[in-house]
């Protein structure tokens, strides 16, 4: 009998310690640990800066009123990111919003725990608060199947398109962006130094990725997803741009823009007016890539 009991024991704890089918069944991250590569936090410009780690943008606006916050990137980010914003003499408790471009796991997944360490207000649009307040996947993203889904978030806020989301003197303007997801969100605001301003625009991503079996052609979960892109390209095509940051800020050239920024390059290599359309145009230019990959099969 004890020989029986001390064998059922091993095994409950066997099962106990195995991973659940939905645990091994997630989907592999390849780049997470890469993409979570610790960054010195820095100021982009007057009271905008990047908080994120190396592959993935977290950026913080600042004022006297509070903070807002737009993207979380990793869940295993939220530590680093926390500490960069005190790293730059802020506190985490005075960040009363925060924003998201899209609800895949890179960009949105730590802001459960963010929102955990401020208190603040998650907003975002209606179809991405939807995700955000239930987690997981929505079956129309394009990559669903093929990425990891987000734990579920409280206080989400749903915006209009094109709300302006007001926090003390900081004014930003949402601006729906879909393709990469159907809910993308793009933030516009204005930043000074002096009497110099500038338009900032931390733009959603733009690229048309999802696994084989989604076609951006024929696709029924997302029907409307070549037409949104074309929008949101259209809008990159004509927005005020002086700053263009994006969600993997490689997508910018974030990092070579601030190289030459820091050997003392004038004017400011982070300024780049054609920013947003050169962005615009290499989405078109994917898109198109996909699609004839897609008719050609």
């Amino acid at each position: 009998m004890r020989i029986l009991c001390v064998t059922l024991s091993l095994l409950l704890t066997a099962l106990l310690d195995r991973p659940s089918r939905a645990q091994a069944a997630e989907p592999a991250c390849t780049n997470c640990a890469a993409w979570n590569t610790p960054q010195k936090p820095f100021r982009i410009y007057g009271n905008t800066w990047y908080v994120g780690p190396h592959g993935l943008s977290a950026i913080l606006i600042t004022s006297a009123g509070g903070h807002v916050l737009i993207d979380g990137a990793l869940p295993e980010s939220a530590p680093l990111i926390s500490a960069n914003i005190r790293a730059l003499g802020f506190r985490i408790e005075d960040i009363k919003i925060i924003l998201s471009t899209h609800v895949h796991f890179d960009h949105a997944g730590g802001i459960a725990e963010l929102q955990r360490l401020s208190g603040a207000t998650v907003m975002a649009s209606p179809w991405s608060a939807a995700v955000l307040r239930r987690g997981g996947v929505d079956p129309a993203d394009p990559q669903f199947g093929d990425i990891r889904g987000i734990r579920p978030v409280a206080k989400v806020k749903v915006l209009a398109p094109g709300e302006i989301v007001h926090l003390g003197p900081l004014l930003l303007t949402s601006h729906p962006t879909p393709g990469h997801t159907p809910g993308g969100t793009s933030w516009t605001w204005t930043s000074c130094e002096g009497d110099r301003c500038y338009h900032i625009v931390y733009a959603d991503s733009v690229s048309a990725v999802a696994p084989d079996s989604f076609e951006f052609t024929q696709t029924s979960s997302y029907p409307k997803v070549i037409p949104d892109f074309q929008k949101t390209f259209a809008f990159l095509e004509t927005v005020p741009c002086d700053v263009l940051l994006t969600a993997h800020p490689d997508a910018s050239n974030l990092w070579e823009r601030l190289a030459r920024r820091d050997t003392g390059a004038t004017p400011d290599p982070i300024v780049d007016p054609s920013g947003c359309r050169s962005l615009a145009q290499r989405g078109r230019a994917q898109l198109q890539q996909r699609i004839a990959w897609e008719t050609g099969k």
